[in-house]
C-alpha cells in the first residue's frame, strides 16, 4: 500500500468508495483507532496533526507524543471529555481504495447516532476492548448494524498491549461473537487482534501478534469484498424520488429529485407510485443543461410527456418493477426517545420525502439484544428493538429494506414535541392491507348532514376527573335537542362498559382507549351528528390526533378548565379519595399526568359560571361557526 500525501488529498481511486463505521462501546478506543490509522497511513494533513499534538495536554500518547483521538473527534465537548457524542465522518483514500469512515458514539443514550451512521454505511469495525470482552454495547451495537443491513463485519479486539497480546484471549472474544452473532445473518466476520494506542494490524501487520496470520486492518479495508461498496441498492431496480414539484413558471412543471437506485433516460416508461399512473420521460434536466442518462445519486429534474399527478415523496419506477404500495406493514423498530413507545399513539411517519400519520397497531415481540431471544412486550424503551405492525393514514409506496435501504426505511416523529422517536426498516406489506377497499356510499355525509339542516361536528370536553365535562356536555345536548339538532354523546364510563371493557388504565390502554372513541366519532359525523364526547383525554399527542381525523373547524377542543384542588374537593365519584390512598393506580391528576391543552377552541372555567351558562356559551359558539342551523319551531328560551 502506498500512503497519501501529507498534504494533498489522494486521487479518488478506479475501486470506488467503500462507507465504513466505527463502534462499539464507550472507551473500546474507536476515535485513537481512526485517529491511529490516518496518522500511520500519512494521511493527516501537518497543520491538523501539530494542532492535535498542542491539544494533547498530557492525553498524548507515550510513544507517538499524541492523543490520535483528536485527529476525530471535533465537538468542543468530545475533546473535554474524551468522549465521542456526534457522529464525526472522515473521508480518506489510499491508491487501492476510497473511504468514508463515521466514528460513531458508544455511549448507550447515543445509540441513535450509531444508527444514523450504520444506515449509510457497507461495513462496521466493532471494538472490543480486549480487557472486557462482549459488552451490552457491544451486542447492541451488532443487532443494530445487522437491523440496518450491514453484512460485512470487522471484530476488532483492542487493547491487546494490555492483555500482553496474548492470542488465548483473543481467541476466545472471536469465539463468543461468532456464537453471538450467527443468527443476524452477516456475509462475513473478519476478527483482527490490535492496539489502537501502539498501531499493532492497523496499518501494518504486528511484530508482537506473530500467531496472527491474517490482514491488517486497512489491508482489509482495502481488499474486502463487500457487494455495493455503498450497500444503497444502488444496483436495483429504478426509483427515483421526488422531492420538490418544480414550477418555476406556468409553461415548465418538472419533477426534482434524486435517483436512489437505477438509472433513467429519456423515452424510458415510468410508473408514478403510490397513483401507479403511466407516463414517458420527456427530459431529463440538471443546472448543466439536459441530460442522456441520470444514474444512481444523480439529482435532476425529470419533465413527462403526459400531464401526470405527481407529488413530493411520491416514486418513479419501470412500469412492471414497482414499489409495494400498502397501508399496512411489519418492520423493525429501534426506538430511540426516553419515552417509551405507545402502541395505539398516533406519531408522524417520514417515508423518504412523504410525511402521513401512522400508528404501530401492534408490538409483536421485543428483541433481547444479550441472547436474541424474542421476548413478549407491551412496549419498547429506549435503545430497545422489536418487530411491530404499523398502519398508516394513507398509502405509502416502499420496498423491503434487505431490497433497498433507501425506499425501506422510515423514522417515526411525535407530533407533539416533533422530536425523531423512532427509526424503522420495512420487512413487508401485510396481507389486508391489499384486500381492503372503501366502499363508496349511495348517500354521502354532506347529503345527511344537509337533512338535519346542521354541519356535523365533535365537541371534544377534556380536563380532569371531577372538572364538569359530562355535566357541561350533557347540558349542551339537552339545548340542541331542544333546538331540533341531532346529536349523540359519547361519555367515557359508558363507553368503557360495552365497547371499550377490555381496556386498563396504563397509558397505552388510555391511548387505544381515545383512539376506539375517536374512530366511533369519525362515523357519526358521516352519519351528519353533532358528537358530543367527555373523555379526560390525558395526552396532548392523542387530541391532536383525533383533530387530524376531521376536516378543518369540525373537531373543537373544549376544555373545561376546573382546578385540581376543586376536582378533589368534588370528587364526585371517590375516585380521588381511592388513589391518594394507593386503592386505585394510573389515576389522572394523581400518579398519571394530565397534558393541559394549550390552544383549546373554547376554555370553560366552572368556578366563574355554573353549567347553564357555560352551555349556553358552548351553544352560541356553535351557531358563531356556523355548525348549527336553527330549525324553526325550535322550543323558545332553550
Amino acid at each position: 500500500m502506498t500512503a497519501g500525501s501529507n498534504s494533498a488529498a489522494a486521487p479518488i481511486p478506479e475501486r470506488g468508495l467503500l462507507r465504513f463505521l466505527t463502534c462499539g462501546s464507550v472507551d473500546d478506543g474507536k476515535s485513537t483507532l481512526i485517529g491511529r490509522l490516518l496518522h500511520d497511513a500519512g494521511l493527516v494533513p501537518d497543520d491538523q496533526l501539530a494542532q492535535a499534538r498542542r491539544d494533547s495536554r498530557g492525553r498524548a500518547d507515550e510513544e507517538g507524543g499524541i492523543d490520535f483521538s483528536l485527529l476525530v473527534d471535533g465537538l468542543e465537548a468530545e475533546r473535554e471529555q474524551g468522549i465521542t457524542i456526534d457522529v464525526a465522518h472522515r473521508f480518506f483514500a489510499t491508491d487501492r481504495r476510497s473511504f468514508i469512515v463515521a466514528d460513531a458514539p458508544g455511549h448507550e443514550q447515543y445509540t441513535r447516532n450509531m444508527a444514523t451512521a450504520a444506515s449509510n454505511a457497507a461495513l462496521a469495525v466493532l471494538l472490543v476492548d480486549a480487557r472486557k470482552g462482549l459488552l451490552t454495547q457491544t451486542r447492541r451495537h451488532a443487532v443494530v448494524c445487522s437491523l440496518m443491513g450491514i453484512r460485512h463485519v470487522v471484530l476488532a479486539v483492542n487493547k491487546m498491549d494490555l492483555v500482553g497480546f496474548d492470542e488465548a484471549v483473543f481467541a476466545a472474544i472471536a469465539r463468543d461473537f461468532a456464537a453471538f452473532a450467527a443468527p443476524l445473518g452477516f456475509a462475513a466476520v473478519t476478527a483482527i487482534p490490535l492496539s489502537a494506542r501502539r498501531g499493532d494490524n492497523v496499518v501494518r501487520r504486528s511484530v508482537a501478534m506473530p500467531w496472527h496470520q491474517g490482514p491488517a486492518l486497512l489491508e482489509h479495508l482495502e481488499t474486502a469484498a463487500v457487494e455495493g461498496e455503498g450497500a444503497d441498492g444502488a444496483a436495483g431496480p429504478l426509483r427515483f424520488l421526488v422531492e420538490w414539484v418544480n414550477r418555476p413558471d406556468p409553461d415548465f412543471r418538472g419533477l426534482s429529485g434524486t435517483v436512489l437506485s437505477g438509472h433513467l433516460a429519456p423515452g424510458d416508461a415510468v410508473a408514478v407510485w403510490p397513483s401507479g399512473r403511466r407516463a414517458r420521460v420527456a427530459r431529463i434536466v440538471t443546472f448543466d443543461g439536459d441530460v442522456p442518462l441520470a444514474r444512481a445519486g444523480d439529482a435532476v429534474t425529470v419533465t413527462l410527456e403526459e400531464a401526470v399527478d405527481a407529488a413530493r415523496g411520491d416514486l418513479l419506477s419501470g412500469p412492471e418493477e414497482g414499489p409495494e404500495v400498502a397501508d399496512q406493514f411489519a418492520a423493525h423498530l429501534l426506538w430511540m426517545a426516553e419515552e417509551p413507545l405507545i402502541p395505539g399513539r398516533s406519531y408522524l411517519l417520514r417515508a423518504g420525502a412523504r410525511w402521513v400519520p401512522a400508528t404501530v397497531t401492534a408490538l409483536r415481540h421485543a428483541v433481547n439484544v444479550e441472547s436474541l431471544e424474542h421476548t413478549a412486550a407491551a412496549t419498547l424503551v429506549m435503545n430497545a428493538v422489536g418487530l411491530c405492525n404499523l398502519s398508516t393514514a394513507a398509502p405509502i409506496a416502499f420496498d423491503a429494506y434487505a431490497a433497498n435501504r433507501h425506499t425501506g426505511s422510515f423514522i417515526l416523529v411525535d407530533r407533539f414535541s416533533n422530536r425523531t422517536v423512532g427509526a424503522g426498516m420495512i420487512l413487508h406489506p401485510l396481507r389486508r392491507a391489499a384486500n381492503l377497499h372503501r366502499q363508496e356510499l349511495a348517500v354521502s355525509s354532506a347529503e345527511r348532514a344537509a337533512a338535519k339542516r346542521q354541519r356535523p361536528a365533535v365537541l371534544w370536553f377534556t380536563g380532569l376527573s371531577g372538572a364538569g365535562k359530562s355535566t357541561v356536555a350533557n347540558r349542551v345536548e339537552r339545548r340542541l335537542h331542544a333546538l331540533g339538532h341531532h346529536t349523540m354523546m359519547l361519555d367515557g364510563d359508558n363507553v368503557r362498559l360495552g365497547l371499550n371493557r377490555d381496556l386498563g388504565f396504563t397509558d397505552a390502554d388510555r391511548v387505544e382507549n381515545i383512539r376506539r372513541v375517536g374512530e366511533v366519532a369519525k362515523l357519526m359525523t358521516e352519519a351528519g351528528l353533532i358528537v358530543l364526547c367527555a373523555f379526560i383525554a390525558p395526552f396532548r399527542a392523542e387530541r391532536e390526533a383525533l383533530r387530524a381525523l376531521f376536516p378543518d373547524g369540525l373537531f373543537l377542543e373544549v376544555f373545561v378548565d376546573t382546578p385540581l384542588e376543586e376536582c378533589v374537593r368534588r370528587d364526585p365519584k371517590g375516585l380521588y379519595a381511592k388513589a391518594r390512598s394507593g386503592a386505585l393506580r394510573n389515576f389522572t391528576g394523581v400518579d398519571s399526568p394530565y397534558e393541559r391543552p394549550d390552544a383549546p377552541d373554547l376554555r370553560l372555567d366552572t368556578t366563574a359560571e355554573d353549567a347553564d351558562a357555560l352551555a349556553l356559551r358552548v351553544v352560541e359558539d356553535l351557531r358563531a361557526r356556523g355548525i348549527l342551523d336553527d330549525i324553526p319551531g325550535g322550543i323558545p328560551g332553550a
